[in-house]
């Protein structure tokens, strides 16, 4: 009866034991998690496995491109359709500035800082008096910013060449008089007329 009883106080004895070192191993990693945090070696190391990783980032256009050539078609006394048909519609217009038009312009591009283009044009009635702003590229040189990062694979050909053209022709002539059908249009044209009953029978 003593063994009996005092089997079960020792085995909770022991799991409440375990149960201790396990909790006193899990805040001893946690602290050690954390202390690594904080210098920055996980962080910076470059075993780190999220180093590894650089996620692909669309390029991204926001606003009103302004190219160089439209800039040089600008002339004061304009007006304001004008301009607009020359610019573009604006992308900032104010109430309390109606005599001026902002065309503001950001390309964001992985690896690269982002960009960002501003040009201000002013008008006196409505007429432009005056334009100004950053130094826009032309449309070969941001059709160029566009395309320096990517990269093309080889464009397939989608004319056939001479040598297919009569290789196609071949092919056809060839399938045009096979045996196949040659068979089987001959027994349709020697067999004999097959005479079917009526399907309804004759009135009496």
């Amino acid at each position: 009866m003593v063994d009996h009883i005092a089997t079960p106080f020792t085995m909770s004895a022991l799991t409440a034991n375990l149960h201790h070192s396990i909790q006193k191993l899990l805040v001893a990693a946690a602290c050690a998690v954390l202390a690594s945090c904080s210098s920055g070696s996980l962080g910076q190391s470059s075993a780190n496995p999220v180093n590894w990783i650089t996620p692909y980032k669309v390029d991204v256009i926001q606003g009103n491109f302004v190219a160089k050539e439209q800039v040089e078609q600008l002339q004061p006394g304009m007006s304001r359709d004008q301009v607009k048909a020359v610019l573009g519609t604006p992308l900032m217009t104010s109430l309390f500035h109606a005599d001026r038009w902002d065309y503001v312009f950001t390309l964001k591009r992985q690896g690269v800082e982002p960009q960002s283009f501003k040009y201000t044009v002013f008008f006196k009635g409505d007429q432009l008096e005056r334009f100004s702003g950053d130094a826009m590229p032309s449309e070969a040189e941001f059709i160029a910013t566009l395309s320096s990062r990517r990269k093309l694979g080889k464009v397939p050909l989608l004319e056939a060449s001479e040598e297919q053209l009569k290789m196609a022709e071949k092919s056809r002539s060839s399938a045009s008089g096979t045996p196949l059908e040659s068979a089987a249009a001959g027994p349709a044209a020697d067999a004999p007329l097959r005479v079917y009953p009526p399907l309804e029978s004759p009135k009496q």
